[in-house]
């Protein structure tokens, strides 16, 4: 029984191997014949009609997007089918499932990314490509690649700005006359972008794209295949980096109109602090984004921001310039009518007629007069500059520019606010998909 079970053993294991053999030869004699007289120098139907490129997308990682640099990178599977007669087969199967060695025995397009900055096939462990030929002779070829395109992009609603990035590609040297690029799935469904591969920190992908085009250029006219990616800004980041404390700032100094305006060092150290830190943030704000000769969305809300703390500055010179020239004409006031009570008294001194006790009596109690009305007579200068004179009413208490100010200005932040949000968070900021040559 024994030696029975090993004989049975053999024989399977020979029936297998020897299926396995024939079968394996069988593959081999296919490509052989596939291969015997096959020029991969001349595309198919050359002469005679225009070869068809199907191609397809599948993105498997998209980001990062660089305003500075203005580009975006993106991992991608990119495949493409095509029609070669010369591959057709008859044999045990219907699809040769072959590795990258075969590529490049047969002839394949040279399709290149045209807005590509830089570009690469991925090569580990081995050269990342798919090749297969069906027995029609349809051929398929996939390859994954990382590719970093061109992004124009227009900065004049940024932070709440939104962009259309496009990826182009086509033949290099095969006019539309001998290839022609067409969308395997249709223009909806060949770009496939899975949620778990767009998760972008300052983007939002909204959607794709995909279109064909004729581009004409002085050798020709050429099929070119566009993919748009729709990206809008997350405007989260810019809210608690800049737009929040620009406000706060504001409203730190409309702070300064509630205090006296005899607290010169309070006001002014809170004016120059203001003014510095907005300096500041308006140029970290800066920073991110590339040299644009034009003004953006945030660049106007830094500069109204701006005009309103050297504004609140500028308020309290007015009211210190104000309260002094008041102060100055008080004390030329006081100063004429000491100058007149002194002269007064300079009268009394003269000697009189000792009838005349009535006219005595009479300056007396003018002088009374006068000094119960609050004219000062004849007060030292040390007591003059010390405390024992009561403070100048004109230096102390609210400057009628700052009542005015802590309602004026408040009101006129509040609806530039209101304006300045309702417009940009209303209007489309899309930027328009620009297709350049």
């Amino acid at each position: 029984m024994a030696f029975l079970a090993i004989l049975l053993y053999l024989t399977c294991a020979c029936g297998v191997w020897g299926n396995q053999r024939v079968y394996s030869d069988n593959i081999t004699r296919i490509l052989d014949r596939l291969l015997d007289g096959y020029d991969n120098r001349l595309r198919p139907g050359v002469g005679g009609g225009i070869t068809e490129v199907k191609t397809d997308i599948f993105v498997t990682s998209f980001g990062p997007v660089s305003d500075v640099e203005m580009e975006y990178t993106m991992d991608i599977f990119f495949r493409q089918m095509w029609v070669d007669k010369r591959l057709q087969f008859e044999g045990p199967i219907e699809i040769l499932r072959l590795n990258n060695l075969m590529v490049n025995k047969i002839w394949t397009p040279d399709t290149f990314f045209r807005n590509a900055k830089k570009s690469f096939a991925h090569n580990m462990t081995t050269p990342n490509k798919m090749f297969r030929i069906m027995q029609n002779g349809t051929v398929l070829y996939t390859m994954k690649l990382t590719i970093s395109a061109d992004c124009p992009m227009s900065l004049l609603n940024f932070p709440m700005d939104g962009h259309a990035c496009p990826l182009k590609f086509g033949s290099y040297a095969y006019p539309k006359s001998e290839i022609v690029y067409t969308w395997k799935k249709g223009p909806s469904a060949s770009v496939e972008v899975p949620k778990e591969s767009s998760s972008l920190l300052q983007y939002d992908l909204v959607h794709q794209r995909a279109s064909s085009e004729t581009l004409r250029l002085n050798t020709g006219e050429y099929s070119v295949q566009v993919v748009h990616f729709i990206l809008e800004r997350k405007l989260g980041y810019y809210l608690i980096q800049t737009y929040i404390p620009l406000i706060m700032i504001v409203v730190l100094s409309q702070v300064s109109f509630w205090i006296n305006k005899e607290s010169v060092p309070a006001r002014t150290v809170a004016g120059i602090t203001t003014v510095l830190t907005m300096t500041t943030l308006s140029i970290s704000a800066r920073s991110s984004l590339p040299k644009v000769a034009y003004a953006t969305a945030m660049d106007w809300f830094i500069a109204v921001c701006f005009a309103f703390v050297v504004s609140a500055l500028i308020e309290f010179a007015a009211v210190n310039y104000f309260t002094t020239l008041e102060a100055n004409r008080e004390r030329r006031k006081r100063a004429a009518l000491e100058a007149a009570a002194a002269a007064a008294d300079s009268d009394e001194d003269i000697p009189s007629p000792p009838s005349d006790g009535g006219g005595s009596l009479k300056r007396r109690m003018n002088s009374v007069s006068r000094s119960e009305q609050g004219v000062p007579l004849r007060v030292p200068i040390f007591l003059q500059q010390g405390s024992a004179v009561p403070p100048n009413h004109v230096l102390t208490g609210t400057s009628i520019i700052d009542k005015y100010s802590r309602i004026v200005f408040p009101l006129s932040f509040a609806a530039f606010n209101l304006v300045y949000w309702i417009v940009y968070l209303t209007k489309d900021t899309m930027e328009p998909s620009r297709d350049g040559d």
